[in-house]
């Protein structure tokens, strides 16, 4: 009875911390735009289409798994044998960190580039929001 009580425990708590693994929104790292004053605005526009692929691909990326899963056994100890329950949950918080911040760094570079687009009045940026918009 004990038991069951510790697994269904350990089920609900690996629910919960499932659910707590989405990212939600990122927000983009400041790039200063006048890193892009030297480009016009085909180069812009062609430099904005890349990052935009690359934060597709970025976003595609697959993360490695590590151990996943739940898993039951038995361990002994000076008070006798007792049930044991190890949890995998999945993706490490390393790995998605750099996803991340590869994504808010593009995010950044793309805003930098749409404020440059701008103030050169590049037809390509009109209407292309940017973070905070």
């Amino acid at each position: 009875m004990k038991f069951s009580k510790i697994l269904l425990a350990a089920l609900i708590a690996s629910g919960v911390l499932t659910g707590c693994a989405t990212t939600g929104n990122i927000a983009p790292q400041y790039v200063n735009p006048t890193t892009y004053q030297n480009y016009n605005c085909e180069q812009l526009q062609s430099e904005t289409a890349r990052i935009g692929a690359l934060v597709e691909k970025t976003k595609k990326q697959q993360l490695s798994l590590s151990s996943t899963g739940i898993g039951i056994g038995l361990a002994g100890g000076r008070h006798g044998i007792y049930p044991t329950i190890s949890l995998g949950m999945g993706t490490g918080s390393g790995q998605r960190a750099a996803k991340n911040n590869a994504l808010a760094k593009l995010y950044g570079e793309h805003d930098a580039m749409i404020v440059a687009a701008r103030q050169k009045n590049c037809s390509f940026a009109e209407g292309v929001k940017i973070y905070g918009e």
